[in-house]
């Protein structure tokens, strides 16, 4: 191969990745502002109308796998209304994000499902209640199904 068709290839090559970067980022712009058009959520203003038999469950639409949680207290008894917050990056290059947010019924439960089985880093759950916290790590890729018990303490 002689000089000018190796700067043609070169040409080429940088032609096609900085198109397929523009095409990823387009995606993802229009991705972060709009969930995917299947979620379907049951927000925690409303967790009050979910009777206690009821698990509240929101669905990201964008995987088969699952977390079902039961956030209780120091005591072990279950917490009404805590809240659980996901963030969750996917797709392409992981560009595509969805936050989730679901509220616990009166016992302490809440199911999260439609996660991807790849994730970039894992998923990081957040249970939180006034001034009590408490965190949960899940990865999908070798624990597509997953049950948590989450006990809320103040922060440190």
């Amino acid at each position: 191969m002689n000089k000018n068709t190796l700067r043609r290839a070169a040409r080429l090559v940088a032609l096609v990745v900085l198109t397929l970067t523009g095409l990823a980022l387009s995606q993802t712009a229009t991705q972060t502002t709009t969930p995917p058009p299947d979620a379907k959520a049951v927000p925690a203003a409303t967790a009050a109308a979910v009777p206690a038999g009821v698990i509240p469950a929101i669905d990201g639409g964008i995987g088969t796998c699952s977390a079902d949680f039961t956030v209780t207290d120091a005591d072990g008894k279950p917490v009404y209304a805590a809240t659980i917050k996901v963030h969750i990056e996917y797709g392409f290059l992981y560009l595509r994000k969805l936050d989730l947010q679901i509220g616990t019924n009166a016992d302490g439960k809440a199911r999260f499902t439609g996660f991807p089985d790849r994730v970039k880093h894992g998923l990081f759950f957040e249970a939180s209640q006034g001034d009590r916290v408490a965190e949960a790590f899940d990865d999908p890729s070798t624990n597509c199904k997953n049950q948590f018990t989450v006990v809320l303490r103040k922060k440190p």
